[in-house]
């Protein structure tokens, strides 16, 4: 059996996000004026075989996360096993 697991990956509060706000001033020059901050991320989806307990695979998911999908002098990131 194989289960999911989602991470999303964001820039920490205080890194400046050069892309949200290449996306705020579209959104701006679109007539959304409303929108007050944009924060672009990455969403990851990764296919896990069950062999293991649900603690292990989420300490396996962590370790995937710190070492290889994020950086984490600039970024947090969230974990959720489906």
């Amino acid at each position: 059996m194989i289960k999911k697991a989602v991470v999303k990956v964001t820039l920490k509060e205080e890194v400046l996000d050069p892309q949200g706000k290449a996306v705020l001033s579209v959104l701006k020059s679109s007539g959304y004026n409303n929108v007050r901050g944009v924060r672009v991320g990455k969403y990851i989806e990764l296919e896990i075989e069950t062999g293991k307990n649900t603690v292990l695979i989420e300490n396996e998911v962590k370790e995937i996360s710190e070492k290889v999908l994020s950086n984490p002098l600039i970024e947090n990131f969230d974990i959720e096993i489906l």
